[in-house]
């Protein structure tokens, strides 16, 4: 093992870098976060991340996972209220949608290793890895539902696309955390393993795609891409700005209100 370049070793506030012979491994690890929760300082080394594995050219497959007991545990409570101007959400948009792109856009494979807890963006991006592995106590879910707020960082568009419109109704209405058997049996990730296996098959796996024909399993990805780009050229948009209009709603205020409070919320519908 190495560290990646020393440029990108020390330029990433809450991401890990290094190398297993063609494989780079990423590992979200915040500093500020147990949980790994997305703040402006994970949100903005994510958006950096994807667009700079565009441009990688030592690695054949890149490995994605979280440190400690979360992959990423959702957005951080604290940072939400600083999100309270237009402004301020628009930049937030765009850069949410360049990141997501990017991440598509990433020619060589990668593979997800859900280590605990991936809530809101990090089920996301999680789910627009390749192929997703998963440790058998980690759970997925996407409940921006439950703090007043539309499902816009990409669930609208990668949930259907892997388990159809009702399934991903029943989860995205509710935010309601799917375990890692049941993800398995409904095709929302590839692999369950033991929590204990997980770091070790994923890397596996990722080191079998990185052995493979490079050409062939880039292209083959970029041409399967289309398609998770197209949903996301009729959902994404649509769901962003819908986003930004319930995250200045009353009823976000309500939910945020709520959990300093520790109490069931009451919304109002405004």
């Amino acid at each position: 093992m190495s560290p990646a370049s020393a440029d990108d070793a020390n330029g990433y506030h809450t991401l890990r870098l290094e190398r297993i012979d063609r494989v780079l491994k990423v590992t979200i690890d915040h500093p500020d976060h147990d949980l790994n929760a997305v703040d402006a300082s994970l949100h903005a080394d994510l958006a950096r991340l994807f667009a700079a594995l565009k441009r990688e050219d030592e690695a054949r497959a890149i490995l994605l996972t979280g440190a400690g007991s979360a992959f990423s545990a959702g957005g951080s409570f604290d940072w939400f209220p600083t999100l309270d101007d237009l402004e301020s959400l628009e930049h937030l948009r765009r850069d949410a949608k360049q990141m997501i792109w990017d991440l598509l856009d990433v020619p060589l494979p990668i593979v997800a290793a859900i280590n605990g807890p991936a809530v809101g963006l990090g089920a996301s991006l999680a789910l627009l890895c390749d192929v997703v592995w998963m440790a058998e106590s980690a759970t997925i879910a996407d409940p921006h539902v439950r703090v007043g707020i539309v499902a816009g960082d990409g669930g609208v568009a990668i949930w259907p696309l892997a388990v159809g419109p009702a399934r991903a109704k029943e989860y995205l209405l509710t935010g309601d955390a799917v375990p890692a058997v049941e993800a398995e049996r409904i095709g929302l990730v590839n692999h369950v393993v033991p929590d204990a296996e997980l770091q070790d098959s994923a890397l596996a796996f990722a080191t079998r795609l990185a052995e493979g024909a490079p050409l062939a399993i880039q292209y083959t990805k970029q041409a399967i891409n289309k398609l998770v780009k197209d949903a996301f050229n009729v959902a994404f948009d649509a769901s962003t700005a819908l986003e930004i209009v319930t995250l200045q709603s009353e009823d976000h205020e309500e939910a945020l209100r709520a959990i300093r409070e520790k109490r069931r919320p009451s919304f109002r519908g405004r």
